[in-house]
């Protein structure tokens, strides 16, 4: 693991430590601290300590490109923490409007067929090498998930945009929870994700949409992350 996710993951681990404290039943009783500090003052601390790391989290992960992405992927328990980082993001209750579709890398040149296939749907005229560049994405990162939004029928209470805000919740805090076991990731679309071939692979319901494909992986050197809008950038002010 890289130098820098070690820090990181110790930033996160101290703040876990300290949160952990935060939620002693001895502070939430409401009772004199034992060396008859203030009630709450650790607290504050802890709390404090969890934002800071919580803050490095967020503004230290960057997109890496599925070219740079290789091995190793998460292991089987390092994907279910991924999963379960997922699921706490907001939902309508018990409806989750979404799903993933894990891609083992036994089942990549099936992917890549329904790449090429896509390619071939939406440009007739693409060549053998358009072809041969579709299928190479199928092989791209160690782990690889399709996210599927639940769209559902027009007369639903919850609209369609809605639903898909669950889904960008639940992918990223699947990237943020990478980020946080020193993994590097990224995502890619475009129009196959609407293609039949794709659909037909993924036995999609007539409600459901292929939103992105989820790459995670060991991030490769890569070039300077681009900078972030500011947010003068997209703030208005009714």
């Amino acid at each position: 693991m890289r130098a820098d996710a070690v820090t990181r993951r110790a930033a996160v681990d101290r703040a876990a430590a300290a949160n952990v404290r935060r939620r002693s039943p001895v502070r939430q009783s409401g009772a004199p601290a034992p060396d008859g500090g203030t009630p709450g003052r650790e607290s504050s601390t802890g709390t404090a300590a969890l934002g800071e790391a919580a803050q490095a989290l967020i503004h230290g992960r960057h997109k890496v490109g599925i070219k740079q992405l290789g091995g190793p992927g998460p292991d089987a328990a390092q994907l279910d923490r991924l999963l379960r980082a997922a699921a706490a993001a907001p939902d309508h209750g018990p409806m989750l409007p979404w799903r993933f579709v894990l891609v083992p890398a036994g089942k990549r040149a099936r992917l890549a067929d329904a790449f090429a296939a896509a390619r071939r749907e939406c440009d007739p005229d693409a060549g053998p090498l358009d072809l041969a560049l579709a299928r190479q994405a199928a092989f791209r990162a160690p782990l690889l998930l399709l996210a599927v939004a639940r769209l559902a029928p027009t007369r639903s209470a919850t609209p369609p945009l809605e639903r898909a805000v669950s889904l960008g919740c639940a992918i990223e805090n699947l990237l943020l929870s990478a980020h946080a076991m020193g993994f590097a990731s990224g995502l890619s679309g475009g129009p196959a994700m609407a293609a039949k071939a794709l659909r037909e692979l993924f036995t999609l319901a007539p409600d459901e949409q292929a939103a992105c494909f989820v790459h995670v992986g060991t991030g490769r050197p890569h070039r300077r992350p681009r900078a972030r809008p500011r947010p003068e950038d997209f703030l208005t002010e009714l």
